[in-house]
């Protein structure tokens, strides 16, 4: 159904646009994240120049950002939202699949500041979650216990965004993931590799930043 489609998506994009590290740190101290530590619009930013309580309301808030646009765009595909539509050929997925990649792409790309937003990871667990619980559930665990033994946050995400469509490629016929989730996770895993590209570079060189260490 197009017209849901479309504004299954619209929504999904201008919920992922509010930069919630933004509002916070704006709201508690006045001033733009993406000028102090390492200039990211993200949780871990927050953590580093606000500390542990922001960061949380941070992360919470975008993980959550992610799950509504999912399930907004499920509800609307349920229900006779609007009373006049047009049928394009319904492919199993799609329209929640295309609005939780439309909740990343505003994450990263936020119309409301400048197009200048995160890395995304936050919101795409809040999707791929929604949309494939236990695999992200499997693959998250693994991530963190990365993230508690090595202290680099930029590791477990990275581990995130390969290993998720790897997992579910393997277990979509055991669990029956429509097929525009597992593109889904693959492109935006690539996505997330590409966002950290600088921090692939420290962990080569031994030199990314660890939680909990300040930036200047």
């Amino acid at each position: 159904m197009l017209v849901e489609l479309i504004i299954s998506v619209l929504i999904a994009y201008l919920l992922g646009s509010i930069s919630f590290s933004y509002v916070v740190a704006w709201n508690i101290k006045k001033i733009d994240i993406r000028q102090y530590g390492s200039g990211n619009a993200g949780a871990t930013n927050i953590l580093r120049v606000l500390g542990k309580g922001p960061a949380a309301a941070v992360l919470s808030l975008d993980v959550l950002k992610g799950v509504a646009a999912v399930w907004i765009a499920k509800w609307l595909e349920m229900t006779d939202f609007l009373p006049v539509y047009t049928t394009v050929g319904e492919i199993e997925g799609l329209a929640s699949a295309l609005a939780g990649a439309a909740a990343i792409l505003g994450h990263n790309w936020p119309v409301y500041y400048g197009f200048r937003g995160g890395k995304g990871v936050a919101t795409t667990i809040g999707v791929v979650a929604s949309l494939v619980f236990f695999p992200a559930v499997y693959v998250g665990i693994v991530a963190i216990l990365s993230i508690v033994l090595t202290r680099y946050v930029s590791l477990g995400s990275l581990i995130f965004a390969i290993a998720t469509p790897v997992l579910i490629g393997l277990t979509k016929s055991y669990y029956g993931h429509p097929e525009p989730y597992f593109y889904l996770t693959v492109i935006f895993g690539i996505l997330t590799v590409w966002k950290h590209r600088t921090n692939v570079q420290r962990l080569l060189k031994g030199t990314e930043h660890k939680i909990g260490k300040k930036i200047s």
